[in-house]
């Protein structure tokens, strides 16, 4: 009696398996020619080009940040390369290597500042014109947001947010871009503890954002913890191609 008694309780459950993959998301901002000035967000366009060969040799497959939505698209050799700012540069010596390699790579627009400069740092980088914009090619180049005014989200109060989401909406809408809802916050500030940060979250998600990136240097787990989390890697100027392989697998390390 005590043998059946387990049986029937055993078939009042089912397993579930989830199969887990790593996913790195590497964060890009200026590119330059010159192997000399290759150091913090500025990377020399050889070692971008030298990290891409390694991503194709060794059978990568780069994302969109919209192919995340569903599953299926994301394997163990999965990978997510993205552009704070759209500045100039990446047009001029980023955009050329990604098709070369073939490459898919997401860029992240602070919309007032298009055919301007980066005047939240030294106004040193053109920013990308909306012409340039509408000219990507959209097998290759996915737009997304890096709010309107490039502020720290944590200096700004809830209605603040809420007028700059709808600033970057209204540009969308006005000068016909095709934008994906996906937002890479500035500085990868946001709001990160208690009320604040729940709110904030819920403002994203009122207003039609679908993921949002912060940095934190860390390989995320997928399917994802939190839309609104996802870290990405810093990959800086002065990287070698060994810190690049190991970075690409753990994120960082205390050791280099």
């Amino acid at each position: 009696m005590k043998y059946e008694t387990n049986i029937i309780f055993l078939h009042q459950y089912y397993f579930k398996i989830i199969i887990v993959s790593r996913l790195p998301v590497l964060m890009y901002h200026n590119v330059t020619l010159n192997n000399e000035l290759s150091f913090g967000l500025t990377i020399s366009a050889a070692k971008f080009e030298e990290q891409l060969d390694f991503l194709k040799k060794n059978n990568y497959t780069t994302l969109f940040v919209s192919d995340l939505e569903d599953d299926k698209n994301v394997s163990s050799k999965s990978v997510v390369i993205t552009f704070d700012d759209v500045t100039e540069n990446q047009l001029l010596y980023a955009l050329p290597l990604l098709k070369k390699y073939d490459c898919k790579a997401t860029f992240f627009i602070p919309f007032s500042y298009v055919g301007k400069s980066d005047l939240w740092n030294n106004g040193s980088e053109k920013i990308m014109t909306i012409e340039q914009l509408k000219a990507l090619d959209a097998s290759l180049i996915e737009l997304g947001h890096h709010s309107f005014y490039h502020k720290k989200y944590t200096e700004l109060e809830e209605q603040q947010v809420i007028l700059d989401l709808e600033k970057s909406f209204d540009y969308i809408t006005q000068n016909g871009l095709t934008v994906y809802p996906s937002l890479a916050y500035p500085y990868g500030n946001y709001p990160k503890k208690g009320i604040r940060k729940a709110l904030f979250f819920s403002t994203l998600e009122k207003n039609g954002i679908k993921m949002a990136f912060r940095i934190g240097n860390r390989v995320n787990n997928f399917p994802l913890k939190n839309k609104y989390e996802i870290h990405r890697i810093d990959v800086k100027g002065q990287d070698s191609l060994l810190k690049f392989k190991w970075k690409l697998k753990l994120g960082k390390l205390s050791l280099f």
